[in-house]
């Protein structure tokens, strides 16, 4: 398969696993019950660096910041599957590291979430990783 596909594949893929993401990372089930821990990371204020926050307030930002950058990826994936496979194949540490850094939400997956997360990042992984490969082949 050529490299240009997996790319684009790969960026649809990212951008469901960013929808779902923002969707999902705020929501609880009361059978879960963890009511009384969010209403206290949501009610527990304090000071910071000139600011006034809460834990919950934390979680979110960072569920967000995750949010950012999975569509910066989508960005970035689609784009590389615009460029031809020579020029992929001069971009060895962009193709290579993007692909690691969903082997490295894999492994983060495995150990704290569920078997959605899993099933996106070893997807997303494999068709980077595969791109990568082609790239280098088909130039």
């Amino acid at each position: 398969m050529r490299a240009s596909i997996l790319y684009r594949i790969s960026s649809v893929l990212i951008l469901l696993f960013a929808i779902g993401h923002t969707l999902g990372f705020r929501q609880t089930d009361p059978s879960w019950g963890v009511d009384q821990t969010l209403a206290a990371l949501k009610q527990t204020i304090f000071l910071i660096n000139g600011f006034h926050r809460t834990y919950y307030g934390f979680y979110v930002g960072s569920g967000l910041f995750v949010t950012v950058f999975m569509l910066f990826t989508v960005v970035v994936t689609w784009q590389l599957g615009r460029l031809p496979a020579a020029t992929l194949a001069q971009l060895p540490w962009l193709t290579w590291g993007l692909a690691l850094s969903y082997a490295g939400a894999l492994v983060i997956s495995l150990r704290y979430f569920f078997m959605v997360q899993v099933i996106f990042s070893a997807a997303i992984f494999l068709c980077l990783a595969t791109a990568a490969v082609a790239a280098r082949r088909q130039s």
